[in-house]
């Protein structure tokens, strides 16, 4: 294996072990001597921090590749980037980076080929672009512009107002907002966000651990102080659930989504704004919440409002329908549902859009490449198939009112296309706007999917890309990539750190569409959760194992990778299979099954993961915790040679949704396990983590740390399986 040099030995630090520590669950007395590396805050967590930082760092500059990997990162990733083009008002907004800016910025033109002028620039507000922007909605006349900001990666966000004429900020700030949508009211004088209670203790937005409890739904008029918002919704009985507001097009109706958690499933009540006395400024002072009609009030489906004419509501759903349908009631007849459109025989009905009066905009996925369709909104009935290439429709604008509409697209090998439709006549689409990447020629490149039989022989999707005509000899590095869960679908996207990777070292790279997503929708989401989880892991080390045997790599030379539920999936697949892999990188992963549940929005998670809280549950959850099956290969019959392959974990200080005691309880019990506690010890290969500062689990990180994590992990993965740099 392409590890450290035989003189570059690794001295890990002496990291305290406290053998009292232990939880009985269920019976079983389960050991958690790195408890105290929880607690963020405490100066022996931030010294322990410091030393794995050193350590890690000795490692990075073994790697002689690290400097070349940035530089060509960051020259292949200064290509310009757009968002489709909205509309508000009468203008049209869009967000664009040049290339290299830490933030995208928005901007607005009156005509698409007029003079664009810049509304917010988040570049502007913190030197080190560590400052993002995490919402936005603009009031219906566009006269003004509500958007929430992150820090350093923190999913907290902080909601300003901006006057958009004269880009002047407003007196408004409101405060604790997370998970939250912002929902104008059509009067243009306020809008609904959720925010969850002032945490009692003063710490730094971000890195604190404690539970988010009690979110609730308010109502913001412009002007005034946060303390005088409008209590909309609460619910005291059930303190983990989680809601979302939104206006209806028309402006008539408040709409309230309540989630228990992470599946696909949600309660959903109408308020009629229109019958309010006195509207919502009747309600000032009012000790009563706003008067909703339930009509949806168990968790047996989603429902997603599409639209709206009077009382008849239009909704995306899957009830009795795991991959979607459209189906129409009215809610004054609440128990008559009719279905506009069916759910397809195989295909996942992925988005569908009111848009041009009474047509639809409905995106399909189908095999894990999207099909987008146009279809009649009264009727269901398909109009016209608008045109792509094998890929990821990355997003759809338009408005019901406006018979305009745009669609970009991206895959492995599309860095980005947008188009341009006018659904008001017979029109050809036409691209608006196309990116090409300097120094990079896609004819050299090829994608493929194939479909691997897993353990129980379900068929799993898995795309490859690699240079033209490679020879199957086993003797190239490759990295495969993986997530399989809470429903979320891996399409084609492209990615410039990648492409390096490919057109540099001769990598194949690849992912792997395992069960836990939502590729084929909710049968196959179940099929990789809560009880079934093994099953992702199974997929993923059969998609593995085709990589070997089809001869497109061998295991020293084969790396995985994961973040969030993927890095969950990378660290349970080396404590399972170590001897298939030849290097680790396991972002921001859950590692700690028995407690995730205890910390931020972790509670959130027990809808796909289960909960160690009771009994059936957490025997699932012991079977494959990364944290609580670490074991020395080498001492089992058949692992003769075998350790554990070159791994890295990755984590951040500011990442409050999977915090960074999961990755640091791992960390210390991997390296405790293998090598600090064996006098025999066969592991070589360095187990190391990247601890990031000022950054989260992901979402706003500026462009710069972007690229310097993807040149360090990647200069990693290069060093460690032996891969070969050319220009």
């Amino acid at each position: 294996m392409g590890s450290l040099a035989e003189t570059d030995v690794l001295f890990y630090p002496d990291v305290r072990r406290d053998e009292s520590v232990a939880d009985d669950y269920h019976g079983v007395r389960v050991a958690d001597p790195y408890r105290w590396l929880e607690d963020p805050d405490a100066e022996e967590v931030k010294a322990f921090v410091a030393e794995q930082v050193k350590l890690t760092d000795t490692v990075l500059q073994s790697c002689d590749v690290r400097q070349k990997m940035n530089n060509k990162i960051t020259e292949l990733f200064d290509y310009p980037k757009f968002e489709c083009p909205f509309k508000r008002g009468d203008k049209y907004f869009y967000f664009h980076n040049k290339g290299l800016q830490p933030q995208s910025v928005l901007y607005a033109q009156d005509t698409l080929d007029g003079e664009a002028e810049v509304i917010l620039d988040p570049n502007e507000l913190s030197e080190d672009g560590t400052v993002a922007l995490s919402v936005y909605s603009f009031s219906e006349n566009a006269e003004f512009l509500a958007f929430g900001l992150s820090a350093s990666g923190s999913d907290w966000v902080t909601i300003k107002v901006l006057r958009v004429a004269t880009k002047a900020l407003e007196p408004d700030v409101l405060c604790w907002v997370k998970f939250s949508s912002i929902a104008w009211t059509h009067d243009h004088k306020g809008f609904f966000y959720c925010r969850y209670p002032t945490p009692v203790k003063d710490a730094d937005a971000g890195t604190e651990t404690d539970l988010n409890l009690s979110q609730q739904v308010y109502y913001h008029f412009l002007g005034t102080d946060q303390s005088e918002d409008i209590l909309c919704w609460k619910d005291s009985d059930n303190p983990k659930w989680m809601f979302g507001a939104e206006v209806t097009d028309d402006g008539k109706y408040l709409v309230l989504s309540i989630e228990e958690g992470c599946d696909p499933v949600n309660r959903l009540y109408l308020c009629e704004l229109d019958s309010l006395p006195n509207g919502l400024q009747g309600w000032k002072g009012k000790d009563e919440l706003l008067p909703f009609e339930r009509l949806v009030d168990k968790f047996d489906a989603k429902y997603e409002v599409i639209a709206n004419d009077g009382n008849v509501f239009t909704f995306r759903t899957n009830k009795n329908a795991p991959r979607y349908k459209v189906t129409r009631v009215d809610t004054r007849n609440p128990e008559t549902w009719t279905d506009i459109i069916a759910e397809s025989a195989k295909d996942v009905l992925d988005s569908a859009q009111c848009v041009n009066h009474q047509q639809l905009v409905v995106s399909y996925l189908s095999d894990v490449k999207h099909v987008l369709e146009v279809r009649d909104l009264e009727h269901g009935t398909l109009l016209r198939t608008l045109p792509l290439d094998i890929g990821t429709v990355s997003g759809i604008s338009g408005r019901r009112k406006d018979a305009e509409i745009f669609y970009g697209f991206t895959s492995f090998l599309t860095p980005g296309v947008i188009y341009r439709c006018d659904l008001s006549e017979d029109s050809e689409l036409t691209v608006f706007k196309e990116t090409s990447v300097k120094g990079f020629d896609r004819t050299r490149f090829e994608t493929k999917q194939v479909f691997v039989p897993s353990k129980d022989g379900t068929k799993v999707p898995m795309f490859i890309v690699a240079r033209k005509s490679i020879a199957l000899d086993g003797k190239h590095p490759a990295l495969l990539y993986g997530y399989g869960g809470f429903n979320i679908s891996i399409t084609p996207y492209f990615s410039a750190s990648r492409i390096v990777l490919i057109q540099h070292c001769g990598v194949i790279f690849a992912i792997a569409n395992i069960r836990g997503g939502g590729e084929y929708g909710e049968e196959w989401h179940r099929a990789g959760s809560l009880g079934n989880k093994q099953n992702c892991f199974d997929d993923f080390q059969a998609c593995s194992e085709y990589l070997i045997k089809e001869g497109y790599t061998q295991p020293r030379k084969l790396g995985i990778e994961g973040g969030s539920n993927g890095g969950l999936l990378v660290a349970a697949c080396i404590n399972q299979r170590p001897d298939l892999y030849g290097c680790a990188l396991a972002h921001v992963g859950v590692m700690d099954m028995l407690r995730f549940h205890k910390f931020t929005i972790g509670h959130a998670w027990t809808t796909d993961y289960g909960c160690s809280e009771k009994e059936e549950e957490f025997k699932w959850l012991i079977k494959y915790s990364p944290l609580h099956n670490v074991s020395r290969p080498w001492e089992k019959p058949d692992g003769l040679g075998v350790q554990y392959p070159p791994t890295m974990l990755l984590t951040a200080d500011h990442d409050d949704r999977v915090v960074p005691l999961h990755t640091l309880k791992l960390l210390a019990t991997l390296q405790h396990v293998l090598i600090k506690s064996s006098k025999s010890s066969n592991q070589t290969n360095p187990i190391v983590a990247r601890i990031d500062t000022k950054a989260g689990h992901g979402a706003g990180r500026p462009t710069k740390k972007m690229i310097d994590e993807a040149a360090d992990r990647l200069s990693f993965f290069v060093k460690m399986t032996g891969a070969e740099w050319t220009e």
